[in-house]
């Protein structure tokens, strides 16, 4: 057993070839041992790095990695950037509570509910993409974003959102390596929600962000403002984000693979275990938000000092790890590909997963099916990718889809 790795593995140093593609990396460190200590791309924070599925699935349900930033070591030269107490950053009972406030709005009849208005909005994204002259457009500004972003800001009751201004301050404030950047869009971001939780408390409507204002559980408990202000910027900034990069990597991964997409077109009934290798292959969360150590883990041989060390989880390779499935480099539609962890694991897992699988599920399908000549309109390597460990997705997509 040791306490402390001999070296530290800087991923900040590997650039741009980290973040495009970070998986031979990871795999790397796996076949090392599934703890690393790692300076990060974010600031040159250094972390303790989790690779591999066995470990990194019992990381994210273990107790002992608190989710609370009033946990994490004052050392760690880096801060919050969400707006509020949320469910991400709380642990029991706190998370229990926020949770089950949430959960009780959030149903699986709402979401279904959304169905119809989601087919809808995808139609009229492509309508306008198609009606491009020459063909080509930009899948992450023509689809991956707007729909997302449409659908949850319907489903809060947001008509109003500056949507480029939001999308920047998101993008800023999750991935951005410079710790005023990050700040900024993050104070930016508070302010606009703030707004809007009071505006939405002075003239309610039928919406889900109404419903939380408004409602209570049973015991008559229910969620402050600061509560309430927490909640809106996860359910806006998780609510699209993890959709654009679904859509978009999941695009990106058939596109590069013409015999899954062939695959795909000859039977759109692979749409959902079409859907749950993208999420495995190449999900849209490389590493979930901070976890911080309360007291001594070991992993692996490897202890873990207490007193908020961070800690992150990769997901992208415990869903790589050929421990867990065979030829996990391969993208396969048919795979059975249950047990990837894209949305997490544990009490944390992540509430909006079945809103994410239905728009991946109607954009893809839509998109394939009014699309018959889709292809990449350039090359693989050119993708410019989201910076940061925490979001994985292209920056843009550019795709062309006439004869």
């Amino acid at each position: 057993m040791r306490w402390y790795p001999l070296s530290i593995v800087d991923l900040a140093a590997l650039g741009e070839s980290f973040t495009r593609d970070p998986y031979p990396v990871y795999a790397k460190l796996r076949a090392q041992g599934p703890v690393h200590r790692i300076r990060m791309p974010e600031g040159g924070a250094q972390a303790w790095l989790v690779v591999g599925h066995e470990e990194g699935r019992a990381a994210l349900a273990d107790p002992r990695l608190s989710k609370d930033w009033g946990r994490a070591s004052p050392a760690l030269p880096l801060g919050a950037v969400s707006s509020g107490p949320h469910m991400l950053r709380a642990d029991p009972p706190d998370h229990t509570r926020l949770r089950r406030l949430v959960a009780r709005e959030f149903t699986p009849r709402r979401v279904d509910g959304l169905a119809p208005r989601v087919q809808e909005t995808t139609d009229a994204l492509l309508d306008r993409m198609l009606a491009a002259p020459d063909g080509r457009a930009d899948l992450v500004e023509a689809l991956s974003f707007p729909l997302p972003i449409s659908v949850i800001c319907e489903l809060l009751g947001v008509p109003d959102l500056d949507r480029e201004s939001f999308r920047t301050w998101s993008n800023d404030a999750l991935g951005a390596t410079d710790a005023e950047r990050r700040k900024a869009a993050a104070t930016s971001m508070a302010r606009f929600i703030g707004e809007l939780v009071d505006g939405k408390r002075e003239r309610p409507g039928q919406d889900l962000l109404s419903a939380l204002i408004h409602g209570s559980d049973e015991t008559g408990d229910r969620l402050s403002h600061e509560e309430l202000v927490g909640m809106a910027w996860l359910l806006l900034v998780a609510g699209h984000e993890t959709t654009v990069n679904l859509i978009s990597n999941g695009v990106l991964a058939l596109l590069t693979h013409p015999d899954q997409l062939a695959a795909l077109r000859a039977d759109f009934s692979l749409i959902d275990t079409a859907v749950e290798e993208m999420l495995r292959y190449d999900g849209p969360v490389e590493t979930p938000t901070f976890r911080f150590t309360t007291e001594p883990v070991t992993i692996g041989g490897t202890v873990i000092p207490a007193g908020g060390e961070l800690v992150l989880v990769a997901i992208a390779d415990a869903n790589r790890d050929p421990a867990r499935f065979a030829s996990p480099d391969r993208f396969d539609i048919s795979r059975d590909a249950r047990g990837h962890v894209a949305f997490g694991h544990g009490i944390h897992y992540c509430l909006g997963a079945p809103l994410a699988r239905l728009e991946a599920r109607v954009a893809i399908r839509s998109l394939l099916e009014r699309c018959p000549d889709l292809a990449l309109d350039i090359h693989p390597a050119a993708i410019g990718w989201r910076a940061g460990m925490l979001i994985r997705g292209p920056r843009s997509l550019p795709v062309r889809f006439g004869a």
